[in-house]
């Protein structure tokens, strides 16, 4: 593998990283830990499909293979995430619903 190659690939999974959204101060911990994955889930499939890209662009089959096969793990997991916060949400919100039709009367 070239330098170019692994300046580019290194680029890449850094901002990906560091693209990390700001969260809103109201939310739970657990809420705001899940949302944090859940973007770097999305962030890694990005630059794993970028890398995967790359890698078809400059035939360099390991780079397209591992960069598409990342990028699919990565957005199967977002995908997971995602669905999971949501459940999250719902919980939250079924609770609050009965706590304020019990105890607030």
């Amino acid at each position: 593998m070239s330098t170019l190659t692994v300046k580019i690939a290194s680029a890449v999974l850094a901002a990906s990283v560091v693209a990390l959204p700001v969260m809103a101060p109201a939310q739970s911990s657990a809420y705001r830990h899940r949302q944090q994955t859940k973007n770097t889930w999305r962030n890694l499939g990005y630059a794993g499909g970028a890398l995967g890209v790359y890698g078809l662009l400059t035939h360099n089959n390991t780079l397209a293979i591992g960069g598409l096969a990342g990028g699919a793990y990565s957005a199967w997991r977002y995908e997971q995430d995602r669905k999971s916060q949501n459940a999250m949400r719902g919980r939250a919100l079924r609770y609050w619903r009965w706590h304020h039709r019990h105890h607030h009367r």
